[in-house]
């Protein structure tokens, strides 16, 4: 990995926090500082089970960085909302899941990533919204992984009204799974991922894969996506393990693995 300037990356043991490292500027979502957050998540240690996306300074993120989309050309336009786009569907695409750890405020493209992001921790600080529209600029792209997480009226009434919504309706409205006092923060998400790194990252990796490849889908073609997929998993070692321990009433040993391809 070439030498990040806009990104963190820490690892332990086998978390992985990627925290956007630009306080200076809310942590702004440059196109330099998106690239380098590509860049780690292609290439984080082979003993990562889970990736907490989190943030220096008071903000989360302020969105994209406007200071750089004046007077710009379509090319620059169309280049940094590709490069957006490209990073909000790597998560996805990552086996591990990823955990928005949220202490201040997310707005525009920051709440996009919020939105983008498997699982969210919020403070009671947090805040959340979609202004663009105050400055001419619709929170498009925010809007995907937005009105998925949150629903149609209540993704319009942000994208329409650019009001920012706190941490407890944000929770009321499913767009994070937990807010608590500040000084909790760091205990929620590390119990959070506790809790997940207790099973089969082979497994999780199976799973979170097939759940966004189903959640679009129609009843009938969902089903016919995941039962392939459940029953590869029933034959999986991990599966036969975890089955096996069960019915030994002793703890499972998982091979630790990630899923291939």
């Amino acid at each position: 990995m070439t030498q990040l300037q806009h990104v963190e990356v820490v690892a332990d043991g086998p978390v992985v926090h990627l925290r956007l490292d630009r306080p200076e500027r809310r942590n702004a979502l440059s196109h330099d500082l998106m690239r380098e957050a590509i860049e780690a998540l292609r290439s984080l240690p082979a003993d990562c089970a889970i990736v907490i996306i989190d943030a220096h300074g008071p903000a989360f993120s302020a969105g994209h960085d406007l200071a750089e989309m004046v007077g710009r050309d379509d090319g620059f336009y169309n280049e940094l909302f590709t490069v957006c786009t490209e990073m909000m569907l790597a998560l996805h695409e990552l086996p591990q899941p990823v955990i928005a750890k949220v202490q201040g405020i997310a707005t525009a493209a920051g709440c996009q990533l919020v939105a983008a992001c498997d699982l969210a921790v919020a403070s009671t600080t947090a805040a959340f919204a979609t202004p663009g529209v105050k400055i001419g600029l619709f929170c498009s792209t925010p809007m995907v992984p937005l009105s998925r997480a949150i629903g149609r009226k209540r993704a319009l009434q942000m994208l329409l009204t650019g009001e920012p919504i706190d941490a407890a309706t944000a929770l009321d409205w499913g767009l994070v799974n937990q807010v608590v006092p500040p000084a909790d923060l760091d205990a929620a998400v590390d119990a959070l991922a506790a809790q997940i790194l207790r099973f089969s990252p082979r497994v999780i990796g199976l799973g979170k894969r097939a759940f966004y490849d189903q959640i679009e889908r129609a009843e009938p073609d969902a089903y016919r996506a995941v039962g392939p997929v459940m029953a590869a998993n029933a034959a999986d070692p991990d599966a036969q393990e975890g089955i096996t321990a069960f019915l030994e009433k002793r703890e499972p040993t998982w091979e630790r693995e990630l899923p291939q391809g």
